[in-house]
C-alpha cells in the first residue's frame, strides 16, 4: 500500500534564508518557519528548499515574511548535552509567497516549485 507524507503550512520566517551549495553545486535554502494557530502557542518548522526554489527563496525571503509551505516532513532526532531532542523538519516541494514585496503595492502569490 502506498503512502502520503505532505504538510502544508502558513507562517512567517523565524531567520533570513541561509544558502549554501552542495560539493556539486546544487542550490540549498535553509530557514526556520513560525506557526502560530493562537497567540501564545507557536510550533517552529526547519525548512529545506533546493535548486531554482532555494535560488528564489534566498532572493525574496527575508525574517519575517509570511509564506505558505507545501512538502513533505520528517522528524529529526539528536543526543545532546541536555539529552534526546527532536525537530520538526520539512523540504518544501512548493513556496507561496505572501507577504508584500519590498517596494511593491501589490501582493505577491507567485509559486515556485522544485522540479522532481
Amino acid at each position: 500500500m502506498a503512502g502520503l507524507n505532505r504538510i502544508i503550512l502558513i507562517g512567517n520566517l523565524g531567520r533570513d534564508v541561509e544558502m549554501r551549495f552542495t560539493p556539486s553545486g546544487k542550490p540549498v535554502a535553509n530557514f526556520s518557519l513560525a506557526v502560530s494557530e493562537q497567540k501564545d502557542q507557536t510550533e517552529w518548522f526547519k525548512i529545506t528548499a533546493w535548486g531554482k526554489t532555494a535560488e528564489i527563496c534566498n532572493q525574496y525571503l527575508a525574517k519575517g515574511s509570511q509564506v505558505c509551505i507545501e512538502g513533505r516532513v520528517k522528524l529529526e532526532t539528536w543526543d545532546s548535552d541536555d539529552g534526546k531532542r527532536s525537530s520538526l523538519a520539512v523540504t518544501a516541494n512548493r513556496v507561496v509567497f505572501l507577504s508584500k514585496q519590498s517596494g511593491s503595492n501589490e501582493e505577491s502569490n507567485e509559486d515556485y516549485e522544485i522540479p522532481f
